[in-house]
């Protein structure tokens, strides 16, 4: 017999698999060797009670029957070299991929073209992103195999359940090589270290099914007639046609936002938020979230969320990564962008998280016109690339302020409240290094004055959070799109040409690795029906 069961137990309990099986025979009213096993079903951290810990868990639990691991159905991909249907997958993030396997599964074959090179080769151009401050800029921590989520910690989690099947992506990339415990646990994460061989892994199967992968060739131009799209142009000159395109080349393209605004293919301003990165010793935050001076072994690194409303502006943690590591994330020379990741086992001494400000077109309109522009060309609430431009000043801005080589300014956290310049900074886990700054000269008066009331408000909520013993690091500024690339929302192709699918989180519907997947799956479906 078979029988799921919830209950909960102390950190040291849910540690010991023994103690667990004992408990459920306890629950059960059986003798403990009735019980021949469990699989987890669902897992997760209740930190609420301050003098009690408890770690909540759902079982499926084996009375007086066989046990057998768990049975996660396996999904095979089709042959696809003699497919008459083709379609071209523009960037090998998350959408790109994932619409990559659903078409393969629909006997589609799928031809990528990534502008980045293979994960393994990627690694050397973020070393010198790191070590020399040099950006390549169609290979770093946002273009290149995987996009940018294989840089960007790998966590696993969304509130879109509507958008598409959970499940089914969490069991694809178990399948791919993640470790089982992102099939139960509450907010799964699989780790920077260990997305690049899962990445991988994806690409040889779509490769041994018979799709097409090129690395190193980025799209320069659309091929349209009568506003149907039939293939695209590389840099290097070469046009490859198919019966669709699926653009999925994620936040931070802004020459593919730029080629669209060019062509006069609409594309809508999108609101997005801006920041900083705090980083706090991890042991802080472990003190704060379990109510105790040291975490024990039993208990991951903690996390936290936090949001509040500043005058209107929403201010909330973004991307929080315990254990974590602040990464440069620029994609051109001269421009200053921070990103958090963590490793699987979450056990560097910092804990690091976006804190950004929501902005909408009428903020980057009145910024850009009062500061940038100086009443030459200025932009007004039309411009589709507005939102873009506010982005990128003040990403311009934060690399002169760190003083080049993409060292970041910086401040202690209570400095930074106070308007005051830190004399010394505490170490930090950024590794081009950081530099104490005005940060009033880089962040627009509103964002700037909703992130000093916001952590004044987040010390509420989390004592001793507040202190200057965490740094602020900027500029935290890729949350999202700052454009929407609009589509019909039964068809999915965009509003204006046919055949062109814009997908993922670079066309405005996905925030995150998951939902970047279940709408490129959402594209691959809906071009299956329409071609097949």
């Amino acid at each position: 017999m078979q029988k799921e069961i919830s209950f909960k137990l102390t950190p040291a309990e849910a540690f010991d698999e023994s103690y667990i099986k004992k408990h459920i025979a306890s629950e059960l009213g059986v003798d403990a060797n009735a019980i021949s096993g469990f699989i987890k079903i669902r897992q997760s951290i209740d930190a609420r009670n301050k003098q009690q810990i408890w770690i909540n868990l759902s079982v499926q639990a084996f009375i007086n029957e066989p046990f057998y691991e768990r049975k996660v159905e396996k999904i095979f991909f089709k042959e696809v070299q003699q497919s008459a249907i083709k379609v071209i997958i523009v960037g090998a993030g998350p959408a790109g991929l994932f619409a990559a396997l659903q078409l393969l599964e629909k006997g589609i074959q799928p031809i990528i073209l990534e502008r980045g090179k293979e994960v393994r080769a990627r690694r050397r151009d973020l070393a010198a992103i790191n070590k020399q401050g040099i950006i390549n800029s169609e290979s770093n921590y946002c273009f290149g195999e995987g996009g940018a989520g294989t840089y960007s910690d790998g966590k696993l989690y969304t509130r879109s359940s509507k958008r598409g099947n959970i499940n089914r992506i969490l069991n694809l990339f178990y399948q791919f090589g993640a470790d089982e415990k992102i099939l139960y646990e509450a907010h799964p994460h699989i780790g920077t270290n260990k997305l690049p061989h899962i990445i991988t892994a994806i690409r040889e199967q779509i490769i041994e099914a018979g799709g097409k992968v090129f690395f190193e060739t980025k799209v320069v131009d659309f091929i349209i007639k009568d506003n149907i799209i039939t293939g695209v142009i590389t840099q290097q000159g070469e046009s490859i046609v198919a019966n669709a395109v699926i653009v999925a080349t994620g936040h931070s393209a802004r020459d593919i936002f730029e080629l669209f605004d060019r062509k006069k293919i609409l594309i809508e301003p999108k609101p997005f938020a801006l920041g900083v990165r705090v980083e706090h010793p991890q042991i802080l935050i472990d003190a704060i979230q379990y109510h105790c001076a040291i975490r024990n072994n039993f208990l991951p690194p903690s996390s936290y969320s936090l949001v509040e409303q500043i005058n209107g502006k929403g201010v909330f943690s973004f991307c929080m990564c315990p254990g974590g590591i602040i990464a440069p994330a620029a994609t051109s020379a001269n421009e200053l962008v921070v990103n958090g990741w963590s490793p699987s086992k979450r056990n560097n001494p910092f804990a690091n998280s976006g804190m950004v400000v929501s902005v909408e077109v009428k903020d980057a309109v009145d910024y850009l016109n009062k500061t940038v522009l100086k009443n030459k060309n200025k932009t007004n609430l039309t411009s589709a690339l507005s939102l873009m431009h506010f982005q990128q000043a003040i990403e311009q801005k934060a690399f002169i302020a760190g003083g080049g080589k993409l060292v970041a300014p910086a401040l202690r956290l209570v400095d930074f409240c106070n308007n005051k310049i830190s004399t010394t900074l505490p170490e930090c886990s950024y590794l081009p290094g950081i530099a104490s700054a005005d940060l009033s000269q880089v962040l627009p008066n509103f964002i700037l004055k909703s992130l000093q009331e916001g952590f004044k408000a987040f010390s509420k909520k989390m004592k001793s959070y507040y202190t200057n013993d965490a740094v602020v690091v900027a500029t935290e500024s890729r949350t999202s799109s700052p454009v929407r690339i609009p589509r019909n929302p039964i068809s999915l192709e965009h509003v204006q040409i046919k055949n062109l699918y814009p997908c993922g989180e670079g066309a405005g519907y996905a925030g995150g690795i998951i939902s970047a997947a279940m709408d490129g799956e959402k594209v691959a479906n809906v071009i299956a029906e329409k071609f097949l």
